[in-house]
């Protein structure tokens, strides 16, 4: 696992891309069940009526696309909140990225239906955000 740390720099900017990516696999996550159910032009005009009667991996790829959207603002808290209490930036870094791998490998346990390993990737995706918040709270006090 050290060559996976060891791919990621000490400068603020990984973690503000990290920010971005996650703020950006919700929208990811729509598309593909989108194209999973074969949503088409006219369907727009009702996109949650008609997304709410996918099934199978259409359906599972939308609640990934949910639950994305509901993890986020923890994780971008938890980022800010470690970055104006000083966290060591690699730290930060290692956390948002391990973060991100972990809400993809989620996404896909999700959409493939593999929900034992989908509930301890994302116990594990939510301990990235609460590890940010202690280690703030850490240099806080």
């Amino acid at each position: 696992m050290s060559w996976f740390f060891a791919l990621i720099p000490d400068s603020s900017g990984v973690a503000i891309w990290t920010m971005i990516i996650a703020s950006a696999l919700p929208f990811i996550f729509t598309l593909l069940a989108k194209v999973l159910g074969g949503f088409g032009m006219a369907d727009n005009a009702q996109p949650r009526e008609v997304m709410a009667t996918f099934s199978g991996k259409a359906a599972r790829a939308n609640a990934a696309q949910q639950n994305s959207f509901e993890s986020l603002p923890i994780f971008l808290a938890s980022v800010i909140v470690a970055m104006l209490f000083f966290v060591p930036q690699i730290v930060i870094n290692y956390l948002a990225v391990l973060y991100i791998v972990l809400r993809v490998g989620y996404g896909i346990a999700y959409i493939v239906n593999l929900p034992t390993l989908r509930s301890i990737v994302w116990a594990l995706s939510m301990a990235c955000c609460f590890m940010l918040f202690y280690l703030a709270l850490r240099m806080a006090v």
